[in-house]
């Protein structure tokens, strides 16, 4: 059973959120006496105008939201968000076809990163900002800010946001509406560190604060076309691997650590142990092929391949070399990572380390049952019974992962792209990395894709970010049954 006035209700008050961020930009835009100012008040009327009409519609209704309506809300609340946010690019000339315009906002939303521009430097201030923008709100999740500011209007439901995957699965108190609040302020908190700590390490302050909220969220637009390469700074590399890497790490653990002071909580965390030992691992086989196939002495291979494997694995997509010029078997080293992401909990998108240690554990489990039949055996994580049921879910969105990268294969193939190009498109676009391969790399835009391609990358990246089943539920007959 689902709620048609409720939901519009729900939808109706999101887009004056968004509209509240999007004044930001605006103010940014009166600040560097910029020529777009039509372009955002437009944007804004528009935005505000249909978020009225969408709660007028649902005023005075119940409630009670079904575990239905929050998976429509989930999904139209991305959409809506991406298409509202897509026309301040579009209508100011930035970029002026609609089809670039949703993808570079659908890319933002979805932390992915992938960019149509070919002279980010151009770009005007404000909408350099509003990218940035994007990847903050989508790195939390765009419903999530209905916990944090809805609870007033009565709509802080859990059903809400049960879709949607985010730092929000972190559950740190048993009232949801805290939970929220103390993951904000984490995560504001880690934004005004890194934009402090990016400053002081050389960028200037509009960089500085751009790159801090796509580094926290792990989205990875940056506003230099050669992304962190340009500033050509150990010091900024190394700064920025940092927030790169606390921005991949499970929301509850940091608050246990920030907060609580519980340092032995990361060493007991399983998920955590095989994200630090998988970099570790990662970086140092490509620091070692850096060493010996490149002229980089050791330090700076361990730094470029630091960052990289960080940036990859956390799925933000900056870069500070061009993979692609490497030798085959470290940019496919690179490849391989795409598909892991960092912890569950976090910005970062990908399969998430605690779904590929279940996975690897219910596979070894399957070879002792081999040899002891009737044993029972348990798989367990950080020292807790993984249920059947859970077993059951990752296998099946591990199944729906691999099937939306081969279907994005197929669809990319149809358009004459070659196998590499495709592959590496679909991979970065179902686990919002950004950069792919071959001719899609961390240096590459992707403007020159056809328009269909376009489309399609972005039902990826969104599917990619709600990890599948919100999105896929819709598609399904027996989901508008009324029961």
């Amino acid at each position: 059973m689902f709620h048609p006035k409720i939901i519009f209700r729900i939808i109706g008050f999101l887009l004056m959120i968004e509209a509240a961020f999007l004044s930001s930009s605006l103010a940014v835009s009166l600040y560097y006496g910029e020529h777009i100012l039509m372009s955002y008040l437009y944007t804004l009327a528009a935005i505000v105008g249909c978020g009225t009409l969408f709660a007028c519609i649902g005023k005075g209704k119940e409630r009670n939201i079904s575990r239905k309506d929050g998976y429509i809300v989930v999904a139209l609340c991305w959409i809506i968000f991406s298409l509202f946010g897509a026309l301040p690019f579009y209508l100011s000339g930035s970029i002026p076809s609609v089809t670039d315009s949703f993808f570079e906002t659908m890319s933002g939303f979805s932390t992915t990163g992938a960019t149509i521009l070919d002279d980010i430097e151009a770009m005007p201030h404000s909408l350099l900002f509003w990218r940035a923008m994007t990847h903050w709100v989508g790195g939390l999740g765009i419903v999530f800010f209905t916990v944090a500011v809805f609870p007033i209007f009565g709509l802080g439901d859990i059903n809400l946001f049960a879709a949607e995957s985010g730092p929000m699965r972190a559950k740190l108190h048993p009232r949801i509406s805290v939970t929220a609040r103390w993951i904000l302020s984490i995560y504001v908190g880690l934004t005004l560190l890194a934009t402090v700590a990016f400053y002081f390490a050389g960028m200037g302050k509009f960089d500085a604060v751009c790159h801090a909220m796509s580094a926290v969220a792990t989205g990875g637009f940056s506003t230099k076309q050669a992304s962190i390469a340009a500033f050509n700074s150990p010091l900024i590399d190394y700064v920025v691997t940092l927030f790169m890497f606390l921005g991949g790490v499970n929301f509850s653990l940091l608050y246990l650590f920030l907060f609580k002071l519980r340092f032995s909580a990361l060493l007991r965390d399983s998920e955590f142990r095989v994200y630090v030992g998988s970099l570790a691992v990662f970086t140092a086989v490509i620091a070692t092929g850096l060493f010996f196939s490149t002229p980089m002495g050791a330090e700076e291979a361990f730094r470029t391949s630091l960052f990289q494997v960080v940036s990859m694995q956390t799925t933000t997509g900056f870069a500070t070399s061009n993979y692609v010029l490497w030798m085959p078997v470290l940019w496919l080293t690179l490849s391989a990572i795409m598909f892991l992401g960092a912890c569950s909990g976090s910005t970062s998108g990908a399969m998430k380390c605690t779904r590929i240690s279940i996975l690897g554990r219910v596979m070894f489990n399957e070879f002792k049952r081999i040899v002891h039949p009737n044993a029972v055996i348990p798989v367990r994580m950080s020292g807790k019974i993984i249920p059947a049921s859970v077993q059951s879910a990752i296998l099946a969105y591990t199944v729906l992962y691999v099937g939306m990268i081969i279907l994005g294969i197929f669809v990319n193939m149809t358009f004459g792209l070659d196998f590499l190009d495709a592959y590496g498109l679909s991979v970065t676009a179902v686990s919002n990395v950004g950069p792919g391969l071959g001719h899609f790399g961390p240096m590459d835009s992707f403007s020159v894709l056809p328009a269909a391609v376009k489309w399609f990358f972005s039902f990826q990246m969104l599917v990619g970010r709600l990890e599948f089943f919100a999105v896929l539920l819709l598609l399904l007959p027996s989901f508008w049954k009324r029961n």
